[in-house]
């Protein structure tokens, strides 16, 4: 069977189900597991991906994906092309489990997307198991996919999810859409407990939470005053695939770090 996958997400649950040998071919962005990517042709990047190169792999299924704004108009050019693809669009850690499933069936390895998912659910559920049921007991998180305007995750996100799970509460999940933009004004009145930098199609190590600390619009705010600005790459939280398992730890962490010490 010839895969080609056009998201990083789709890459890395193809390798994570001992499936790298299928993929003849990948998008630009995707970079794990180095070793398997580095020796495939590559595309394009997500909105210029080049159908024409695709059909030259010959690929017996696409993996493209519907959560990348404007990646729809590449599952309309493999359409036209008459290549056989599917395009998962999760918007909840459930999809995402959902996704893991059917590709692992359509690669003929059921009992090991079963086993992923049976390891992820293990480890994240357990953590939400144990967070305070109560919303107003968990600190809330502002993710930023993005610093200017902040884009922020809200209830049709996996990751507001993987925060729920974590013991924190999403800044935006009372709110049913996938992300917004959230202006100076709008971030100060919700006055979030933490700040997490998961700056999408950016190195973490080019992430600044000095831009975030600076904001004039903030400095009365106690994340800006406790300095509870932390960074996990958006690889742990910006991808829906097994990589979320490292993003729920990191989570966890920075819930720890902004919650009250509990009363004697």
């Amino acid at each position: 069977m010839r895969i080609v996958s056009l998201a990083c997400s789709n890459t890395e649950i193809v390798c994570a189900l001992g499936c790298s040998e299928l993929l003849v071919g990948v998008d630009d962005h995707s970079d794990f597991p180095e070793v398997v990517v580095e020796r495939l042709p590559k595309v394009g990047p997500d909105l210029e991906i080049d159908v024409d190169r695709v059909a030259a792999l010959e690929p017996d299924l696409v993996l493209a994906t519907l959560t990348v704004p404007g990646h729809e108009k590449v599952v309309e050019r493999l359409e036209a092309a008459g290549l056989p693809y599917i395009a998962p669009e999760p918007v909840s850690l459930e999809d995402v489990y959902r996704d893991i499933l059917d590709i692992g069936e359509r690669l003929g390895v059921p009992d090991r997307a079963r086993r992923r998912v049976g390891e992820m659910r293990s480890e994240i559920d357990a953590g939400s198991e144990a967070a305070p049921a109560d919303a107003a007991g968990r600190p809330s998180i502002m993710i930023q996919w993005w610093p200017k305007p902040v884009i922020t995750p809200g209830r049709r996100s996996w990751a507001s999810d993987v925060v729920r799970a974590a013991g924190g509460r999403a800044l935006l999940a009372h709110e049913e859409l996938k992300s917004r933009p959230m202006s100076d004004d709008e971030v100060a009145e919700l006055a979030p407990d933490a700040v997490v930098l998961s700056w999408c199609g950016v190195s973490p190590s080019k992430y600044r939470p000095d831009v975030v600390l600076r904001n004039d619009r903030w400095q009365e705010l106690e994340f800006v005053r406790n300095k509870n600005v932390f960074c996990i790459g958006e690889p742990y939280l910006g991808r829906p695939g097994p990589r979320l398992v490292e993003g729920f730890r990191r989570l966890r962490d920075v819930v720890r770090a902004v919650s009250p010490e509990p009363s004697p």
